[in-house]
C-alpha cells in the first residue's frame, strides 16, 4: 500500500489538522505496517497557482512559448499527478479557511485534475479515472457548522467530496474537529473527540 500524506494548515505546531492527520497516518501504519508513505507539506513546499502557461502543460491551450521556469512547473505538474496516481490512500489535513479549503490545497488540487490522467470527458459526461482510492480528511473549523444554520456555508468538506468524486473516488472520509476558536476548553474537547474517532474512521480496506 502507498499512502500520500498532505498537510495544508498555516498554523504550524498549533495546527489541529496537522495533529489529526499525523494520528490518522499512525493508525494506518498500525493497520498496514509495510505501507509506503510519502509526505507533502503544501505550506513549506508551496505550489504556485495555475497560470495560463502553467496550465498549458496538461490542458489544451494557445500558449506555446515557455520559459525555463514554466517548463519546471510543467514537470512539477507531472510529478504531482504521478505521486497522486501512485497512492492507494490519501491523508489530507484540510482546515476551513473562509468557508473553504486553504489556497495552498486548492493549488494542489488544480494540478492533479488532469484530463486523460485523472478524469476524461465522454459523450455521457465526465468520468473519473481514480476509482478504488480512499481519501481520509482531517477537517477543522473555528466555529460550528454541522447541523447548524451555518451548514449552508460549508464549502470545505462538500467541495472535497465533490472534487474527489469527479475523479472517481467515492470513499472520502472525515475526522472532524469544530469550534476551534470557541476557547481552550471547547477546542481541547473537540480535538480529543476527533482523535478518539480515528480508529472507527480508519477501517481496513477491503481485501
Amino acid at each position: 500500500m502507498n499512502i500520500l500524506h498532505i498537510d495544508s494548515s498555516l498554523s504550524g505546531d498549533a495546527s489541529i489538522t496537522r495533529e489529526l492527520s499525523a494520528a490518522i497516518l499512525a493508525e494506518l501504519l498500525r493497520l498496514y505496517p509495510a505501507a509506503q508513505r510519502s509526505y507533502r507539506d503544501l505550506v513549506q513546499d508551496d505550489i504556485p497557482h495555475l497560470t495560463g502557461p502553467i496550465a498549458a502543460g496538461f490542458r489544451p491551450s494557445s500558449f506555446s512559448d515557455f520559459d525555463a521556469a514554466t517548463l519546471r512547473e510543467h514537470q512539477r505538474s507531472a510529478e504531482l499527478v504521478e505521486e497522486f496516481l501512485a497512492a492507494d490512500v490519501l491523508v489530507i489535513g484540510a482546515p476551513m479557511y473562509n468557508f473553504s479549503v486553504p489556497s495552498q490545497l486548492k493549488a494542489w488540487l488544480d494540478r492533479i485534475a488532469q484530463g486523460g490522467r485523472t478524469f476524461r470527458y465522454t459523450e455521457q459526461g465526465p468520468v473519473g479515472l481514480c476509482a478504488g482510492k480512499q481519501v481520509i480528511v482531517a477537517s477543522a473549523r473555528g466555529g460550528f457548522y454541522a447541523g447548524t444554520a451555518l451548514e449552508r456555508m460549508d464549502f470545505q468538506e462538500d467541495y472535497l467530496k465533490a472534487f474527489f468524486g469527479f475523479l472517481g473516488i467515492s470513499d472520502v472520509r472525515f475526522v472532524h474537529a469544530e469550534g476551534a476558536s470557541r476557547g481552550a476548553e471547547v477546542r481541547s474537547a473537540q480535538v480529543s473527540a476527533a482523535l478518539a474517532s480515528i480508529a472507527a474512521v480508519v477501517r481496513p480496506l477491503p481485501a
